[in-house]
């Protein structure tokens, strides 16, 4: 596989950790691809809530808020840089919004913040603290020994299947039933 075949392939793409990957900061995640060139990837666990919920993280950011969020859950999107904000969405632009594909965008500033709490934000969206980081090459040579397969990016996936049901949901995109997958490299 050519760097241009990854490259081309994965931004916007879901890796979906195999059960050989024993990192217990990737064990069965389900992670959207956000950046991935000669320097590294980035990208953001879309099946790992944590504690907490979007009105408690307003409160901590002093932003007011019109609407109860209680039910709206934030995500764990990697062991790097945890204290750092990311709102994937569907629609819309703010100040710190970069275009990932056709469907789906990642916002980093706090106005996004200040409209989903007036109710003036995006339909879909979920709040993810934290991204997880690949330096140049690292995750080439992860997806040769078989700790990641890709699928393309879903919408259902994404905003509409419960977070515990995105990994095996992920895998049966693919056609294999996840109890089949060895935790050995090289046997399905």
């Amino acid at each position: 596989m050519t760097w241009d075949t990854l490259s081309e392939n994965l931004v916007g793409q879901f890796l979906i950790a195999t059960p050989s990957l024993n990192d217990p900061n990737f064990s069965k995640t389900v992670t959207l691809i956000c950046e991935h060139n000669e320097s590294g990837s980035l990208g953001l666990i879309i099946n790992r809530p944590i504690e907490g919920n979007l009105n408690q993280l307003l409160e901590e950011l002093q932003i007011s808020s019109d609407e109860q969020l209680e039910s709206t859950p934030i995500l764990q999107g990697g062991p790097v840089g945890t204290e750092r904000g990311f709102v994937i969405h569907n629609q819309g632009a703010w100040k710190h919004t970069s275009q990932i594909n056709d469907w789906i965008n990642i916002t980093t500033s706090k106005d996004i913040l200040e409209s989903i709490s007036n109710g003036m934000g995006p339909d879909n969206c979920l709040l993810v603290l934290g991204y997880s980081g690949w330096g140049a090459g690292q995750l080439e040579s992860e997806i040769r020994t078989n700790s990641w397969l890709s699928i393309p990016f879903s919408d259902e996936i994404l905003f509409k299947t419960p977070f515990q049901d995105r990994w095996e949901k992920s895998i049966g995109s693919l056609g294999i039933n996840a109890q089949n997958l060895s935790e050995e490299i090289g046997h399905a």
